[in-house]
């Protein structure tokens, strides 16, 4: 059975104050959990030291998929399957294949990355979402820190540390 996860929340109204509050926590040492943002805030995901998201890598595979069945479907069909004869064209008529290769293509790899982007943002339809604030998407920014973590700074100091950051409100969360 997994023990319960605590959280100190900042919270946030203006989106340069919460880039200025990442800066300062992080030179703390202090480790974030996740900023959440009712909109997209550009920089912060360099700010906060994320990689560069291999999603692009899923949708190639995904495609490449696509393109390969697609074409094999194709083939099998029209020279093994019910060969037919079309215009007096040759059974694999490559430039034929292209319009339902590229739908093909476009299909897999636009499913492939949204259940790919699902099950890795942990949305998956059986999972349950942590709602840190429910002012998270309306016109608040949280900053989550999480207390098992950051077990060696203590609650208090995690308090005080984002109170100079600056946050307008310090709360705790907890999740079972």
């Amino acid at each position: 059975m997994e023990r319960d996860k605590n959280f100190i929340l900042g919270v946030y109204e203006d989106e340069d104050v919460l880039m200025d509050a990442v800066v300062k926590i992080r030179k703390a040492g202090i480790k974030i959990h996740e900023v959440y943002s009712p909109f997209p805030v550009h920089g912060l995901d360099e700010v906060l030291g994320y990689n560069r998201s291999r999603l692009p890598i899923a949708a190639f595979l995904f495609g490449l998929l696509g393109t390969i069945l697609a074409l094999t479907m194709q083939f099998y069909m029209m020279k093994f399957d019910w060969p037919m004869i079309i215009g007096g064209k040759d059974f694999a008529a490559f430039p034929s294949f292209i319009p339902v290769t590229f739908e093909m293509t476009v299909l897999l790899s636009a499913f492939g990355m949204v259940g790919v982007f699902l099950i890795s943002s942990n949305l998956k339809p059986w999972g349950q979402p942590k709602i840190f604030d429910l002012r998270i998407t309306d016109d608040k920014h949280v900053l989550a820190i999480d207390l098992a973590v950051n077990a060696n700074f203590g609650e208090e100091k995690l308090r005080e540390a984002l109170k100079s950051a600056d946050a307008s409100e310090v709360n705790k969360k907890s999740f079972e």
